[in-house]
């Protein structure tokens, strides 16, 4: 790639980004990784990505794991690892253990952060990073006849204390120990501080650096979503073929989405910038989960004619919008997507395709008023796209009197009439004087 290439691709990288750096300012993110990131020297880059992410405005919390470091003070001191149901058993001696390795974790992860980003343009920033006694925690006590002694459970988060710092630009850092009010220590794992982080936060993403490169379908090709329903029937049909660092953040997910967390990104921690990649480009490079909730995009249906009338009808009065009688969109319910919530019809769209030219429009593109600046239509875009796609159509054109700048600020290009399908051109209404926009897919 020559240097005039190299410059494009990037800029427009840059420019495709720019929606999700305004969409992440002042937006809470926990960011979930396992002692291995340190073993393996990986939190350098992890460095520059947090970085950035502080300098964008985003709010980090950042929970790590001491899994590799606890076993290593163990083997050291020859004392034998024991475990019951995948969870450790912490006696007094293991305890001290994870004393150690927790706050030696906790100090090199503030140095390595202290250092800031050298010989990078992020040289002069100013990371500040915080710890504590955020996390209460309680005795997992005896299951199955198994006393796990000093292994705890998260009771709770100081959610008041953690907003304070992030509010004040600091980063927060929780190690895998929690607290009692009688001053018992507890070794917790890093996927239940993040879980409970997550919730009683009210973040908006969790996000878990995996040691694996994700989920394959039945064709061995990695999975890029999951929704909610999904996620529990990998956990309930496919966990043997799961990692299980895999299996823990799943759960996780599964666990924050059930309680409200829009969605969890599970990211391999080998990819440099995989945090970057998955956040700031729309493909993302990760395995996102997301939760259902009672608003839901799909294929339209002829009882949803009524609701698309009343959509539609002040956009058509306006002149946003060309006008259509109830039995045209009787006639051409099939080309409709629509956006319903608790049973209203909130947004649609439409997608006409020539299948010959291999080109289709996007049509009758509408969101209710009480519901717009949401990035609701930009969902509905990416869905009719994505169909456009699957079924071998190479562009997208739009006829537009009023919304030209939204196409334009999602790569439509201004073009002639005569670009478009034969068919088109003859029901062109001049009277309304649309411009035309097309865009490759």
């Amino acid at each position: 790639m020559d240097n005039h290439q190299h410059n494009s691709e990037y800029v427009r990288w840059f420019r495709n980004s720019s929606p999700y750096i305004n969409a992440f300012r002042g937006r809470t993110f926990v960011v979930a990784f396992g002692g291995e990131m340190l073993t393996d020297a990986q939190f350098a880059p992890l460095v520059h990505d947090i970085a950035l992410l502080n300098s964008l405005g985003v709010r980090l919390v950042l929970v790590h794991g001491a899994r590799p470091q606890i076993e290593q003070r163990l083997n050291e001191r020859g004392i034998e690892l024991k475990y019951a149901n995948s969870l450790r058993i912490t006696d007094d001696e293991a305890l001290k253990c994870v004393k150690e390795a927790a706050g030696s974790m906790r100090i090199e992860i503030e140095s390595l952060l202290s250092m800031g980003v050298s010989n990078t343009p992020m040289d002069s920033a100013d990371i500040r990073v915080v710890s504590g006694n955020y996390v209460t925690a309680q005795p997992l006590g005896i299951r199955d006849g198994v006393d796990y002694l000093h292994t705890g459970e998260v009771r709770s988060i100081d959610a008041e204390a953690v907003h304070w710092q992030l509010d004040d630009g600091a980063i927060v850092l929780l190690s895998p120990i929690g607290y009692s009010p009688t001053g018992e220590v507890f070794n917790l794992s890093a996927e239940d501080i993040a879980t409970a982080a997550a919730i009683q936060l009210q973040a908006d993403k969790l996000i878990c650096l995996i040691d694996s490169e994700g989920i394959n379908d039945e064709q061995q090709r990695l999975l890029r979503e999951l929704t909610l329903p999904e996620a529990q029937k990998q956990l309930t049909q496919n966990q043997p073929a799961l990692a299980p660092d895999v299996i823990r953040y799943l759960r996780s997910a599964i666990t924050v989405c059930q309680a409200g967390i829009p969605r969890t990104h599970l990211i391999s921690r080998h990819i440099d910038g995989g945090i970057l990649l998955e956040l700031f480009t729309r493909d993302g490079i990760g395995l996102l989960i997301t939760a259902e909730n009672f608003e839901d995009t799909r294929l339209a249906a002829i009882d949803d004619v009524g609701g698309l009338l009343e959509l539609i009808a002040p956009l058509e009065k306006n002149g946003t919008l060309m006008r259509r009688s109830r039995e045209r969109l009787e006639m051409e319910i099939e080309h409709f997507i629509v956006v319903e919530r608790d049973g209203m019809i909130i947004a649609c769209a439409a997608l006409y395709p020539y299948k010959k030219e291999k080109i289709a429009e996007l049509a009758c593109l509408a969101v209710h008023p009480d519901y717009r600046k949401k990035n609701r239509g930009d969902i509905l875009y990416n869905y009719l796209e994505k169909q456009a796609k699957q079924r071998g159509l190479q562009k997208l054109f739009v006829l537009t009197t009023r919304t030209a700048h939204w196409f334009q600020e999602r790569g439509f290009n201004e073009i002639d009439i005569k670009q478009l399908p034969i068919e088109k051109q003859a029901l062109y209404n001049y009277q309304r004087n649309s411009k035309v926009f097309m865009k490759k897919i």
